[in-house]
């Protein structure tokens, strides 16, 4: 017989039979993550790329054999070679990049909407994450656009989509003439890609001082293209500094130069949910859209992009009908129309595992996490401050993000000091000791230099489970600088950074990093080089 009662193969998740059969798989994976961190030893796989690909293979491959393995086999091995060869965000010392360690909440979540599968392209698909999805957009549009008479929202795949959703509206609403994007030097590349898929002209970049937008700079750049239809892109937290545009002053002359106003708000959104914090954002609700993103400072499992539009009205460029959808005789009837939500056509339910955490938290359970991040990265700062062999970039602390570099880098010249960086953050990578970002920077003197990167995102780390961080960068650098005869004397990392890290040397580790000194074009000397953004 059709539906639930009469599928009983025991293979599918969903229906009346599928929870059983899940949570024994479900058991096998917990298994297997509960194993895996004592096994991997920390916050990432030692002995490089060549040893984590060995392993790897050794565990998945093939991976479509003639004959099955079986489910429970196949779960073992593969998500066991996955878990131990995670960058394991939830590890304190997993500070690299925009990485979130996901909340357990959303985590259960998400399985939820992974075992039922809805499609948020038609409402015969997703009859209730529809309604999940419009109460979760509803209430983040409101967020940000608190004064609008018609906010909304959109959920996407991250920032990347948001971005380019955003300046595609702003190019179907652009008067004619092609759009002008006008942004900052530091905005996220997804910018510029964005309007090269659109067929627009490559962004005009503004100047920026201390990290941000130049605002007389700005103004200089929109006089110049006056005539043109335009739109400014702001930052409110950089990927690499966590710096805020002076959102407020932005507003202001994009709103007297007639152009409309984008706010990447990827990393530093969330600030809104603070009473405290959320001022740092002010001019945001001026903005016509904003870009949230909350795979971020937001503790949800990839993906969980937001676009919030101050007008609802300005999505109508993404409305589409193909009869399977949403023919017109079914809007008419009642039937929601859900495929101008996306540019996307199938959709994973993603706001629901938002819509969970949101309730479970409230607004002041989330601020309270947001501000723990902030406060744990400012009570990290000091502490390279009072450090003698390391020194932080001079300013303020940007959101979450410290950027910092071994003294020791400071007394050789520029390229052979951004070497040493380069090479200490490699050495920590190979032995799976540490995961710390790289950025090129601004110093206190103008000089651009390279900085190590910590983004703090952990929830629950305290400061004094990201201190070790700093013995084990100090104990790096001496290895990277020390000739053989001192690393004879001295012993190896693991001893100087005071133990509870590997006993064994890795390949590749130390010693490529020395190399890496002693050859400073190898990489990170100077400014990156630009990315390429079309084929």
């Amino acid at each position: 017989m059709p539906g639930a009662a009469g599928a009983r193969g025991g293979q599918v998740a969903g229906g009346a039979h599928g929870p059983e059969r899940l949570r024994a798989l479900t058991a096998i994976v917990l298994d297997a993550l509960e194993a895996a961190a004592p096994a991997r030893g920390g916050p990432l796989p030692a002995g490089g790329p060549e040893a984590v690909a060995r392993r790897t293979r050794a565990l998945c491959a093939p991976v479509l054999p003639e004959e099955g393995v079986g489910a429970e086999a196949a779960l073992t091995d593969v998500v066991r070679a996955a878990a131990e060869g995670a960058a394991d965000p939830a590890d304190p010392a997993c500070v690299a990049h925009l990485h979130c360690p996901p909340l357990a909440v959303a985590v259960a979540a998400d399985l939820a909407g992974t075992a039922l599968n809805p499609s948020l392209d038609s409402w015969d698909q997703a009859p209730a994450a529809g309604v999940i999805e419009e109460l979760t957009t509803a209430a983040l549009a409101r967020l940000v656009h608190p004064a609008a008479p018609a906010p909304d929202a959109l959920i996407t795949s991250g920032g990347t989509e948001s971005n380019l959703v955003a300046l595609l509206i702003a190019r179907e609403r652009a008067a004619p003439g092609a759009l002008r994007v006008v942004t900052g030097a530091h905005a996220h590349h997804s910018v510029h890609r964005a309007a090269w898929m659109l067929g627009l002209p490559a962004p005009a970049v503004v100047a920026c001082r201390g990290g941000r937008i130049d605002p007389a700079a700005l103004d200089h750049v929109l006089a110049g293209l006056a005539g043109a239809p335009l739109l400014v892109v702001a930052t409110a937290g950089t990927t690499d500094e966590g710096r805020i545009d002076p959102l407020a002053e932005i507003a202001r002359i994009a709103g007297r130069h007639g152009a409309r106003f984008h706010v990447d708000a990827a990393y530093g959104g969330p600030l809104l949910f603070s009473e405290r914090l959320a001022p740092r954002l002010a001019g945001l609700e001026r903005a016509d859209s904003v870009t949230f993103d909350l795979h971020k400072l937001g503790w949800q499992p990839v993906a969980a992009g937001v676009l919030t539009v101050a007008d609802a009205a300005t999505l109508a460029p993404l409305s589409l009908r193909t009869g399977y959808l949403n023919a017109d005789d079914d809007t008419e009837a009642g039937l929601p129309d859900l495929l101008g939500r996306s540019i996307r056509t199938t959709r994973r339910p993603d706001a629901l595992k938002m819509a969970v955490t949101f309730r479970a938290l409230g607004r002041r359970g989330l601020a309270a996490l947001v501000e723990h991040c902030v406060r744990t990265a400012h009570e990290f700062g000091r502490a390279v401050d009072e450090h003698p062999a390391l020194r932080r970039r001079p300013g303020d602390i940007g959101i979450s993000t410290v950027l910092f570099r071994p003294a020791a880098a400071d007394a050789l010249p520029d390229e052979a000091g951004d070497a040493v960086v380069a090479a200490v953050r490699r050495a920590l990578l190979a032995e799976g000791r540490a995961v710390l970002g790289r950025a090129v920077a601004e110093d206190g003197d103008g000089r651009s230099r390279l900085w190590l990167k910590a983004t703090l995102l952990h929830p629950d780390a305290a400061t004094a489970d990201l201190l070790p961080l700093l013995n084990l960068v100090t104990a790096a650098t001496r290895a990277v600088t020390d000739t053989p005869a001192d690393r004879a004397a001295n012993g190896t990392p693991a001893d100087r950074a005071g133990g509870g890290g590997r006993a064994e040397p890795v390949a590749g580790g130390a010693a490529t990093a020395r190399r890496a000194s002693e050859a400073p074009a190898a990489e990170g000397a100077g400014a990156p080089a630009p990315e390429r953004l079309s084929p």
